[in-house]
Order: structure tokens, then C-alpha cells, then sequence
């Protein structure tokens, strides 16, 4: 079975395809500048051609479907909805935090906790067994101050994420480890796409909306004088 895989919830627009268990191809590319409107199409076809497969071959889609951007989970969602409803294939969708732990399970750690950077102080955070992978604590939006995690201060806790540079600076964990330049990446939602795809559970591509935690604040216009 073949799978496209799309994770844009965070810096990191990343593609990737897998035959089953087996990676064929990932794409992806860090930016500061949040690249996913005008370079994920461009990724889907180098990921392709890197798997020397055409788009008519894809079996199902699976999304990274947050927390994290905003807009970089509403144009993910658009990209793998329109792939799912043009090819007529299955709609898979993962929480971005369970990706950013896959590499660093069995190493070891008590617990892996992803920590995505939101605004001033606040992360989303996820709590996960360190070997099983295990969901400990589900996905919240907390404020991060001194105290945070300290019932875990006698745990080995790795913290990874974009949001553990916050943390590191804070936190008084001295058995914890933190992974501040890792990301949610389209070749760790293999396992788990696996996983869903087996069990039949598959979104609804009409009503899919990704997993926002918090609602947007955007910026609001100045109501026009005349």
C-alpha cells in the first residue's frame, strides 16, 4: 500500500511515501518563513519522482494534523483533502506531537514530552512513555513557568520540539534532556498511519478540520470610515 504523507504544522514542510512499512522518499525543508503555501505541491512531486511513482499510484493520505501553524495546518488539510477526494483514496490523520517522539523511543528515557512553541511563555505539550510511545498525558495548551512538569523531576525526561528552548531556559528538571531543533516530520507518521489504516479509521475528508487546540487570533481590520 502506498502512502502520501504531508506534515506542514510547523517550519518544517515535509512530505514523505512509504510502501507499507518501507520509506521510499521524503522531502522536506526547514524555513523561518514558514515555506508550506509555495513549496509543498513542488515536494509531493519531487517525493514522486524520488519514489519513481506516479499520483494515480497513492492508496491513501496520511496528515500531520497538528497543534502548530495555523496556516500551515489549514494548507495541508486543503492539499490532502483535494488529493483524497481527486484520487477517491482514504483521508488518515495523526497528532504532529506523536511524530516529533518516534526517533528517540527505546532510548532509554522515562518519557518523552513534545513541547511546539506558541506564543510568549505557552507551548503545546503532549506526555508519552519513553519506550512504548504510550500517550501519558493527551495534547494541551500550558503556560511554562518554574514549576512546570516538577512532578516528573525524578523521571529521565527527554523534551523535544521547537518549544524546548523555552523550557530548557526555565525549567529546574536536572534529569532532563532537551532536543530543541526537532520537528514534526512526514516520515515518522509511518507507524501510526499503519496503525489507523488497519483499523479502518479513517476521517470524514467533508468535515475534516486539523487539531487547532486554540482558536486563531488573527489581526483585526480597521472598519472602513465611509
Amino acid at each position: 500500500m502506498k502512502i502520501l504523507y504531508l506534515e506542514t504544522s510547523s517550519k518544517n514542510c515535509s512530505v514523505a511515501i512509504s510502501d507499507g512499512e518501507k520509506m521510499l522518499c521524503v522531502c522536506e525543508e526547514v524555513s523561518e518563513n514558514y515555506k508550506q503555501s509555495e513549496s509543498l505541491h513542488t515536494f509531493v512531486e519531487w517525493a514522486l519522482e524520488g519514489a519513481e511513482i506516479s499520483l494515480k499510484d497513492i492508496d491513501a493520505v496520511s496528515l500531520g494534523k497538528g497543534p502548530g501553524s495555523y496556516t500551515g495546518l489549514r494548507i495541508g488539510a486543503a492539499s490532502a483533502k483535494g488529493f483524497c477526494y481527486g484520487l477517491k483514496i482514504p483521508l488518515v490523520a495523526v497528532n504532529s506531537m506523536e511524530s516529533m517522539i518516534q526517533p528517540f523511543l527505546g532510548q532509554n528515557y522515562d518519557l518523552i514530552i513534545s513541547l511546539v512553541d506558541a506564543r510568549r511563555m505557552e507551548v503545546y505539550t503532549a506526555v508519552y512513555d519513553g519506550n512504548s510511545g504510550k500517550e501519558l498525558i493527551p495534547t494541551e495548551a500550558k503556560v511554562l513557568d518554574e514549576i512546570s512538569f516538577q512532578e516528573f523531576k525524578d523521571k529521565k525526561v527527554l523534551f523535544v520540539g521547537d518549544g524546548a528552548a523555552k523550557a530548557k531556559d526555565i525549567l529546574d528538571l536536572p534529569n532532563a534532556e532537551f532536543k530543541t531543533d526537532i520537528y514534526p516530520s512526514a516520515q515518522y507518521l509511518v507507524k501510526k498511519t499503519l496503525e489507523k489504516i488497519q483499523n479502518k479509521d479513517f476521517e470524514d475528508i467533508a468535515y475534516f478540520e486539523p487539531f487547532y487546540l486554540k482558536e486563531f487570533h488573527g489581526i483585526k481590520k480597521k472598519k472602513s470610515e465611509d
